[in-house]
């Protein structure tokens, strides 16, 4: 039996951004328009009373920020898309960086005032270091931003790959009157407001000139030669070498205001790649055995990215989050850790709507489904239905910063050290004990 067309509806994708970009923001707007909820939350969480669906953490609603990446899964126009929501400041860009192995592209958000900055600039290089295929969105046209001309320059350069436009701003701050897109041949008006609906803002055909220079006058004509300008500078698009992560196409629009993020969403459906094949490289009497797994090979197979303990405050659960990398996984499976050559036997498997859950009926190749564990299972584990399979490729880091915890109550040794530990799983922290000797 092929399972090739179920992996060809498979889309999954991380969104990476520097701090206040507007990333989970963004998340909450794609998830909105895909009919995943009906409501979006808000990020800064002080003052709202509905948080952000990916920002589960008391933490995250009280700082109004991204601490650990959250998986949502949606579906929009017959397609399973796999959302991964990434943390954006770099005291959790190693969980950031995990992530992005478990993806088939990326949707790189930029602040239009601030272009491209210090987080997005590290991310960006782990992408290319994969060729990881990236779509950019210039978020906050609403305000006061630089030229979007510089910006697209700037993204050019950072990337160290050129950029095709899909749509482009007519006007920016308070005179932001909308963007035009390219592939539709038409200008989308812009309007404010979080409640808006992408049926509720008007479409004008750019052959409607007469109508266009009424509503917009200079405003207009300027965005028309800019445009002009920017496609003549950059290449046709080659959708070829957007999936060889050679190309980015850019969108510009205020996901606060829900404006530009359908067309940002159609884009992940049409553009965005399915899931890919796989390298194992096994040891096998010290010789490595290298086999290319293909994502319609019946054979289950995945591998660990994530580890994440108490996501259930009323239950002392510990998920492994895997990326399903080949075949059909069915609830009951004999699963197998390939590191211990033990039998997994999960309490239960879920797929994710951030912290909420549901059992899996099914997941294939591309989806990311969680097992609950109380051990046996680390970072970077390999996990199949019984074929000797191991993938790499799950990078560990340097610390880059060093802290002493030392124990205010002796009493308490012990919970210190499992604490310790279950963030050493996680791979959030790294333990260095003194030697026993001194």
């Amino acid at each position: 039996m092929s399972y090739a067309p179920e992996t060809r509806r498979r889309r999954t994708f991380a969104i990476i951004s520097h701090p206040d970009a507007g990333k989970t923001t963004l998340t909450e707007k794609l998830l909105l328009f895909s009919g995943a909820i009906q409501i979006a939350g808000a990020v800064k969480g002080r003052k709202a009373s509905r948080h952000a669906t990916s920002d589960w953490m008391e933490i995250e609603k009280q700082r109004g920020i991204s601490v650990a990446s959250s998986v949502m899964q949606m579906l929009y126009r017959e397609h399973v898309i796999n959302l991964l929501d990434t943390p954006g400041h770099k005291d959790f860009s190693e969980d950031t960086y995990r992530v992005l192995t478990a993806v088939d592209s990326a949707l790189m958000v930029i602040d239009a005032a601030n272009g491209v900055e210090a987080q997005t600039r590290r991310l960006i290089e782990v992408c290319r270091q994969r060729d990881t295929p990236i779509i950019t969105f210039v978020n906050k046209m609403d305000r006061e931003v630089r030229d979007p001309l510089d910006i697209m320059d700037e993204v050019e350069r950072e990337l160290g790959m050129p950029c095709c436009p899909m749509t482009w701003p007519v006007g920016q701050g308070k005179a932001f009157g909308g963007i035009i897109n390219l592939r539709t041949k038409t200008m989308t008006v812009f309007e404010s407001g979080s409640e808006r609906r992408p049926q509720d803002f008007e479409a004008i055909p750019l052959s409607d000139e007469t109508t266009l220079r009424a509503r917009f006058g200079a405003e207009f004509d300027a965005a028309l030669e800019s445009m002009e300008l920017a496609v003549g500078a950059s290449p046709t698009w080659d959708h070829d070498a957007f999936l060889a992560g050679k190309l980015t196409p850019v969108f510009f629009g205020s996901g606060v205001n829900n404006f530009g993020v359908m067309e940002v969403l159609d884009a992940l459906v049409d553009m965005a790649p399915p899931p890919g094949p796989r390298v194992s490289t096994l040891q096998v009497n010290k010789q490595p055995v290298v086999k290319t797994i293909q994502p319609e090979d019946e054979g289950f197979a995945g591998v660990v990215f994530k580890v994440q303990a108490n996501m259930d405050a009323n239950h002392r659960d510990r998920i492994a989050f895997v990326r399903v990398a080949s075949g059909k996984y069915m609830p009951g499976m004999k699963l197998r850790v390939q590191r211990t050559a033990k039998e997994l036997r999960p309490t239960s498997v879920v797929t994710f709507m951030s912290q909420r859950r549901e059992a899996v009926e099914e997941a294939y190749a591309g989806d990311i489904i969680g097992f609950t564990t109380h051990g046996g299972v680390q970072l970077g584990d390999t996990i199949t239905d019984g074929a000797s399979l191991q993938f790499t490729g799950l990078p560990f880091f340097a610390p880059e910063m060093f802290m002493t915890v030392v124990l205010k109550n002796p009493l308490r040794t012990k919970q210190l050290q499992q604490g310790l530990a279950q963030l050493g799983e996680e791979g959030a922290i790294q333990v260095f004990k003194p030697d026993a000797g001194g």
